[in-house]
């Protein structure tokens, strides 16, 4: 692998970087087993394609913030690195894929020249916090979230209770009752409230989609704002300790939560209260609006004329919105599957630099808002936008569907999500022109049934599948699921999942669902009302001459945007962590989390200091337990079975009564200086112990 240098300003960034540089290089060599390759480069947004030797690389955007130098940027990585294709997700994160993986460190330190990260978009972390895009200029927001949602950012990245966690954890803010950020389906979901004058926010916690979708608990009604982030630092340090390590397929905070119970879970977070690292967390609010920005807001007039067409007016009454700032409007961009190229990113800058604010988000349904249009500059954004087929109409409407990138690049994906995206849009566009202004009801798809592209919680939803036809030919399937979407406040609903059929016929599907609904709704009456009085049974039955077997042709057999007959090819998955099983390679990073241990209490950050040497404990203890072929799925297991197999049966000595009682101080301390030294003494010894041990047994 060529050299290069970061140039960059923050050392952290700096090592995190050549850390990465020298991790692949000793990967090559050979030197590091693959499956704890695999979970430090995921914990650095390099995520491994379908397309073998090559990686897709997430770019990670708090709250989907771009400004046009980062986003040009992005675009000009894109065709340095790159196949020249910007992809925007339903977290409002970047993706480039077919990425050579020796290049990502340097790709990742020119990212940096602009401060935009690649730490923790993937693995086992505090992935992307996302927020509605309406945030700091919505009209019935109670204040901005973009503050609180910058601030859970920072605070998380880096820190070391979630860098190594059994699952990843996704964080959602939505500014009004209104939830348009999803917070029902998330880890953990913020809704801003106002109670006496003091701000504050509903809590939800241990929703998720996925296989096995489950709705968000309320955690709290109303928690000042000073204590969101010390309860989710609580919180994930209860999940660090018993979330299911082992079993992806159980590993999230949901599971958690489902197998203890909510109550017991409430008790373990407020067990850990006393050792977090801040009891109170005040957010500074200043510096993030319009007016506290250098060079944010727009500086040119355009003098484009208003088209007459009808075309424009249907744009303009579905896509752009007054803001909550008097004279600036909001203007929704819609961006099919998510996908625009380098070029068009780059010539869209040069045009609209200047005519909007410096500041451009990345939406959950995979489009872009431009925001302070000033009202004279609309005519002319349209006119940019028209000139770049990006001005499609109904941007939150049932004709922007949202889909994941399936067998594109996925290796969970099972069938095609991106070329069906097209046809069920063109079904909208051309059969029910009047749904355009319908933002009631939404269609997302996803290739598998992992839902990452939301299918779950769709008023009509579909995932990839299959089917075999009667002489046991593979074809490729859509489950159909109805009945999902978003209540309010923190409620959501899972969809129903209805019936399976042939993909080439989806959008036979979307016909049959959307005449039936026209001609049987009463008035004003919105599709969940209208699926929940007909019931399952119903729809079951409307569409099962559409699965009908006994039908199928030739061109059933082929996906969409594929030429060659169907064959099930599901790689494995990298959005889970990988348990490390050799003990070697666990003692040896029990001394890398030793170092930073140290490092950790040189700097002065005591807090985190702590946290290391519980982790040294742990990976050590590990280490021996599957030296004598005990397999544990919690760091808890871990803690209670070297007891039971080291402590009690006298094979190790320590000066506690119990492995137990020794670790678990990290509960019942304050995180001070003293405390931390003793502790990191402690664990010290422990790791020295824990080496001799090892030593000995392979000289036996």
């Amino acid at each position: 692998m060529q050299s290069f240098r970061t140039e960059l300003e923050n050392p952290l960034v700096e090592k995190d970087i050549l850390d990465l540089a020298r991790k692949i290089e000793l990967f090559r060599d050979g030197k590091i087993h693959e499956e704890k390759f695999r979970s430090l480069r995921l914990a650095r947004g390099v995520y491994g394609q379908r397309q073998q030797g090559v990686q897709m690389v997430r770019i990670k955007l708090p709250y989907g913030k771009m400004t046009f130098k980062q986003w040009k940027r992005i675009a000009d990585i894109s065709d340095e690195y790159s196949i020249g294709n910007l992809h925007l997700t339903t977290r409002q994160d970047v993706q480039i894929h077919f990425v050579s993986l020796d290049r990502t460190p340097e790709l990742w330190a020119q990212l940096e020249q602009d401060d935009i990260t690649l730490r923790e978009a993937c693995g086992n972390t505090v992935r992307n916090v996302t927020a509605s895009i309406t945030s700091g200029i919505d009209t019935q927001e109670p204040f901005d979230v973009t503050p609180y949602a910058d601030a859970i950012f920072r605070y998380f990245l880096r820190n070391p209770i979630c860098q190594e966690m059994g699952r990843k954890i996704k964080i959602a803010i939505s500014n009004s009752d209104a939830d348009t950020a999803l917070t029902y389906i998330h880890d953990f979901g913020l809704i801003p409230k106002v109670l006496d004058g003091k701000r504050g926010f509903k809590v939800v916690v241990g929703g998720g989609l996925g296989a096995q979708p489950m709705l968000a608990y309320t955690a709290f009604e109303f928690l000042e704002e000073n204590q969101v982030i010390p309860y989710m630092e609580a919180a994930l340090r209860v999940f660090d300790r018993h979330g299911e390590r082992n079993s992806r397929h159980k590993a999230r905070l949901k599971f958690l939560i489902q197998k203890i119970g909510f109550d017991k879970f409430v008790e373990l977070v407020n067990a850990e209260t006393i050792a977090i690292k801040n009891k109170t967390f005040e957010i500074p609010t200043t510096g993030f609006s319009e007016t506290e920005i250098e060079g944010y807001l727009p500086t040119q007039t355009a003098s484009t004329i208003a088209p007459e067409t009808e075309e424009y007016k249907t744009w303009l009454q579905s896509n752009v919105f007054a803001q909550k700032q008097e004279g600036y409007f909001g203007v929704y961009v819609r961006i099919l599957n998510g996908n625009i190229s380098s070029n068009t990113s780059r010539s869209l800058i040069e045009q609209l630099d200047g005519y909007v604010a410096n500041d451009v988000r990345v939406s959950i349904n995979q489009g872009l808002m431009l925001r302070f249009v000033p009202e004279a500059n609309i005519p002319y954004i349209y006119e940019v936008l028209k000139a770049h087929d990006l001005a499609s109409p109904g941007a939150n409407s049932i004709a922007n569907i949202t889909a994941c990138p399936g067998t594109d690049t996925c290796n969970l994906a099972i069938s095609d999500s991106t070329n069906i995206t097209s046809k069920l849009e063109a079904v909208i566009s051309e059969d029910f022109p009047d749904l355009i202004y319908n933002n009631d009801i939404k269609i997302k798809i996803s290739g598998c049934m992992n839902s990452c592209g939301q299918h779950g919680m769709a008023n009509i939803g579909f995932h990839g599948s299959s089917l075999k036809s009667a002489d046991k030919r593979v074809l490729p399937a859509l489950q159909v699921l109805l009945g999902g979407g978003t209540v309010g406040n923190g409620v959501g609903r899972v969809a129903d999942k209805v019936i399976k059929v042939p993909s080439k016929r989806g959008p036979e599907v979307l016909r049959v669902l959307l005449n039936n609904y026209e001609e049987n709704a009463t008035e004003g009456e919105y599709f969940n009302d209208y699926y929940d009085r007909q019931g399952e049974k119903y729809f079951y039955s409307l569409l099962k001459p559409v699965a009908d077997l006994t039908t199928l042709k030739d061109d059933d057999f082929i996906d969409w945007g594929a030429s060659e007959q169907f064959a099930t090819e599901i790689g494995v998955g990298e959005c889970a962590g990988v348990m490390i099983d050799l003990v070697a390679t666990l003692l040896f990073e029990s001394e890398e989390k030793l170092e930073w241990t140290l490092n950790a209490f040189n700097e002065n950050r005591v807090a985190d200091s702590i946290y290391h040497a519980y982790s040294v404990f742990v990976s050590a203890a590990k280490a021996l337990l599957l030296d004598k072929s005990v397999n544990v799925s919690t760091q808890n297991a871990v803690i209670e079975k070297f007891d039971e197999h080291f402590v009690a049966k006298g094979e190790i000595t320590i000066a506690q009564s119990s492995f137990k009682e020794l670790v678990l101080q990290i509960n019942q301390n304050e995180p001070s200086v003293d405390f931390a030294t003793s502790y990191i003494a402690e664990a010290k010894a422990f790791l020295a112990l824990a080496k001799a041990y090892r030593e000995q047994t392979v000289e036996a």
